[in-house]
């Protein structure tokens, strides 16, 4: 399996995300550059966390207009899976790829914790190797995750199956409307999600359970740890 990851100034979580991706496919995941305007033919395009611009504006609003995010747009067009994580799912809002946008945190306060996420949709590309309202455990750390999008917007996320995560049990961070952590687009092929999967996939960090979105949208489940 072939797979991307996008480099932009400030964004932190990259060196993390190549190392899932390694280990979870085999091979290096290549890299692409904020200034490239084109992607190379993989099986899975990657927008990694951190503070891409230093979060100048709006997190996620300077990134959101650099030449390679044209490009991941163009390929989220012809069907191939993209998954922003954090900063990332920030910047696939500002980028029109997915509706809504991350607010300020409510408590005006960075969260760095582990949180519970409910498996909302497990019919999705990046969540088939779970069950449907299986709760997992996930680590966040942002500044800006609070998911807002007006009604009409959240009545189409929930009647078309879009929330794939909720946080679950009292632990949502930072006052997302209807706890959502993470949403696809109507094609189904772009997940955003704040939680960082990449730091929970194998027992060296304390578990696997970030593991099965990687494994999902790569076609690749070998099934889900305990």
């Amino acid at each position: 399996m072939k797979t991307a990851v996008v480099l932009l100034p400030g964004l932190n979580r990259d060196r993390d995300m190549i190392a899932a991706l390694t280990s979870i496919t085999g091979r290096a995941p290549q890299t692409v550059w904020q200034t490239e305007t084109a992607l190379p033919d993989v099986d899975l395009v990657v927008v990694p966390g951190g503070f891409s611009f230093g979060d100048y504006l709006r997190a996620g609003a300077i990134a959101a207009r650099s030449p390679v995010m044209r490009a991941v747009a163009d390929a989220a067009g012809k069907g191939v899976p993209v998954l922003g994580v954090c900063n990332g799912f920030q910047i696939l809002c500002e980028a029109g790829l997915l509706p809504g946008a991350l607010m300020r945190n409510a408590a005006l306060r960075f969260v760095c914790r582990e949180v519970k996420l409910e498996v909302v949709n497990a019919g999705t590309r990046f969540s088939s190797a779970y069950q449907a309202g299986q709760v997992i455990r996930c680590p966040v750390a942002h500044h800006d995750g609070n998911y807002f999008a007006d009604d009409a917007t959240l009545k189409a996320l929930e009647d078309n199956g879009q929330i794939v995560f909720r946080y679950a049990e009292g632990t949502n961070p930072n006052g997302a409307v209807r706890d959502i952590a993470g949403i696809v687009n109507a094609g189904g092929n772009v997940l955003g999600m704040m939680p960082h999967p990449e730091n929970l996939i194998e027992p060296e960090h304390g578990g696997t359970d970030g593991r099965g979105i990687f494994e999902s949208a790569l076609g690749a489940s070998t099934g889900l740890a305990a």
